[in-house]
């Protein structure tokens, strides 16, 4: 049997995680098991390949000991559900709710060899070492940032690349999901090659994501014969074949102030 891909994607919040993360697991789910992680306090991950939001395990646990079919949602095409959750806002640390969700996943034996492709999506402008979990704690393989090409959301995976390095963790490459920016490309593709990585994958800005997640769907779902969708499909394609992982080479703040500045004068 196969050794299962475990995928982890960071990136800041609402820079578009959920959304490539729920779109690469529908294009997996063709020819794959797959199992869906959402570790972002949101718990919002999940909601377009279920049809819905479901209950986080934090919410499960404090109520009651759990047992699989209480965490464990089956979602488009059979892909498996999970919500770490996190506590209501302005009262503890979310990343433990990362924690919480680690050890009952492990414990019920959740991470099965029958699966094929496991996928972790990880809010990455949060310090707390529970975002750290899925890495430090060897739960995944390899790790990707999802960014655009604006100021916070290069700075964002700046620093998440600093983490990628401190843990020595296989980086896959840069995710551009695109905001329509000036030189948006080409801001993106220096910052890979500034911390020596490249860009994986490019997703444009498109209506259909927007019309899909009202209907809580995916673009893979709703529009499967859109291009939008067969982007998502050749993204999931490029992570699934990766061969090149390396270490990162993060910028200082200065540095990194000063590789955007240089764009802004262009």
């Amino acid at each position: 049997m196969s050794k299962t891909k475990r995928i982890a994607i960071y990136g800041k919040g609402g820079i578009g995680k959920s959304t490539i993360v729920s779109n690469i697991a529908a294009a997996y789910s063709n020819e794959h098991k797959v199992l869906v992680i959402g570790c972002d306090p949101k718990a919002d991950t999940t909601r377009t390949l279920v049809g819905k939001r479901i209950p986080t395990i934090l919410d499960v646990v404090r109520k009651k000991d759990i047992d699989t079919e209480e965490i464990v949602y089956k979602g488009f095409n059979g892909v498996k559900c999970v919500e770490s959750g996190g506590p209501e806002p302005g009262v503890g640390c979310a990343g433990r709710g990362v924690i919480v969700a680690m050890n009952y996943l492990d414990k019920l034996e959740t991470f099965s060899d029958e699966l094929d492709v496991i996928i972790y999506d990880v809010l990455g402008d949060v310090v707390c070492g529970g975002f750290a979990v899925p890495l430090r704690e060897d739960f995944a393989d390899e790790v990707y940032i999802v960014t655009s090409g604006e100021y916070m959301a290069l700075y964002a995976a700046n620093n998440i690349s600093k983490g990628i390095k401190k843990l020595k963790s296989n980086f896959g490459g840069i995710i551009c999901n695109c905001r329509g920016i000036e030189n948006e490309l080409d801001i993106v593709n220096s910052f890979a090659e500034k911390i020596g990585s490249r860009v994986i994958g490019i997703i444009p800005r498109s209506k259909l994501v927007q019309k899909s997640e009202i209907d809580a769907k995916t673009v893979i779902e709703k529009y499967p014969d859109s291009k939008q969708a067969e982007l998502y499909q050749e993204l999931a394609y490029n992570i699934y074949q990766n061969k090149v992982f390396v270490i990162p080479q993060p910028m200082d703040v200065e540095e990194f102030d000063e590789f955007f500045r240089e764009f802004q004068e262009l």
